[in-house]
């Protein structure tokens, strides 16, 4: 399928500065195109992938991806969606923070070939300038009413904005401007709120380049659930890309747990399968929606895309012993993952179980604790145990750093040593 139909397919165009030059240029050449994001914090999260997995799509067809970390931009913070100043971050904060979304985006794309995508970073061509020419360059020719009609601007008025984060917008001008001369960048891609910034590129190149603009913007819409909770959240926060911050396991229950009413559309928007795939699963949603084929086919091709095949295997791993019980079967660095949230209690050398039940408060009482092994409530790693007088030993440990026990069929505790 040509890829602006596909792109549509998906529902991922929101808005195009010119969609019939986009459509010509794209027919008649392979392009360079960039996307950015600010180095906010050492991670990105799920609610960034859109911008950059359409970026990616435009690479699968040919076209040359430039991807921006904004080590300059970062240190001023886009005034977009805030009611008041960011609190700025020390020089060497977003150095490492740079580094971190570097390396989270390699992921994403293909380096090698001819058309091997390009890491950039603004501050190489925006951390030395001097204020002088600054103004002179560049703010010469952006006007401040054309600047006031911003919504990104014009939101923060009545709160208040500095001159820093006023001046967000033409630093991603200069940007756009920068990769046009030295890259050939003709398209500009971002989230919908970067509508603004996108056009102020634009507007800056049309002044400040004889030849005028052969350039042009598009914009991806927000991503929402369709029950009206915002994407990417979770009762314990955000979806990070960091394993660290979002382990493996937990990235992939985020997506198994799509609603129905998601799904496609999520298959649609992050996943590189094709349209006959996708509407093949849709079907499944409709006719078998109790085997949850859409769901795991997602959550087993982001969690490949993110995180590599290994820790793929490894979230089903996690994911198959829990629902079977087998827990034994996981290494510790297994049970970190999936018993990550459990309550957890830290014990030292052999003790009663019945004791250990009350001590870690997984039994209210010594009498409901011995009612519960005796009627097989009680499991430890995955084995039941019905003997009141069982004494709990090195041998129950995993690795020798932990024991689960059940109580029942879905209370799960973690039993530290």
């Amino acid at each position: 399928m040509e890829l602006l139909e596909d792109l549509k397919w998906r529902g991922i165009v929101y808005q195009q500065t010119d969609e019939e030059g986009i459509k010509e240029t794209l027919d008649k050449e392979k392009i360079s195109l960039y996307c950015g994001v600010d180095p906010t914090g050492d991670s990105m999260h799920i609610g960034h992938l859109l911008p950059f997995l359409t970026l990616r799509r435009f690479q699968n067809h040919g076209h040359r991806p430039i991807v921006l970390v904004g080590g300059a931009t970062g240190m001023i913070g886009d005034p977009s969606g805030k009611s008041e100043e960011r609190k700025l971050q020390t020089l060497e904060t977003v150095h490492h923070n740079v580094q971190c979304l570097q390396k989270q985006l390699e992921s994403i794309f293909e380096f090698e070939g001819d058309n091997g995508a390009i890491m950039v970073n603004n501050y190489d061509w925006a951390g030395s300038m001097d204020i002088v020419t600054f103004l002179r360059d560049y703010g010469k020719h952006v006007g401040v009413n054309y600047m006031l009609a911003k919504d990104t601007i014009a939101s923060r008025l009545e709160t208040g904005i500095s001159f820093t984060e006023f001046t967000y917008t033409i630093l991603q001008a200069m940007d756009f401007k920068h990769l046009y001369e030295h890259n050939q960048c003709r398209l500009q891609i971002g989230g919908s709120d970067q509508w603004g910034n996108i056009t102020s590129g634009l507007e800056l190149i049309r002044k400040m380049l004889p030849e005028g603009p052969k350039a042009f913007g598009l914009t991806i819409p927000l991503v929402t659930k369709a029950d009206g909770t915002k994407f990417g959240k979770t009762e314990s926060g955000s979806v990070w890309l960091d394993a660290e911050k979002t382990s493996p396991y937990e990235f992939y229950q985020f997506w198994i747990n799509t609603a129905d009413a998601d799904a496609v559309k999520y298959l649609k928007f992050f996943t590189f399968l094709s349209q006959e795939e996708i509407e093949q699963l849709e079907k499944t949603v409709e006719e078998e929606p109790h085997l949850r084929k859409a769901q795991k086919t997602l959550a087993e091709e982001m969690t490949r895309l993110i995180h590599g095949e290994a820790a793929l295997h490894q979230a089903i791993k996690i994911t198959e012993a829990l629902f079977s019980g087998e827990i034994k079967n996981l290494s510790a660095v297994e049970i970190k993952q999936g018993f990550k949230d459990v309550s957890s209690f830290d014990a030292n050398g052999e003790t009663n179980l019945v004791e250990l039940l009350v001590a870690a408060k997984i039994s209210p009482s010594k009498r409901q604790a011995r009612e519960d092994v005796a009627n097989g409530a009680v499991s430890i790693n995955g084995e039941r145990v019905t003997d009141i007088e069982y004494t709990v030993t090195e041998a129950d440990r995993i690795e020798g750093q932990f024991m689960i026990v059940r109580r029942g069929k879905k209370k799960y505790f973690m039993i530290k040593y």
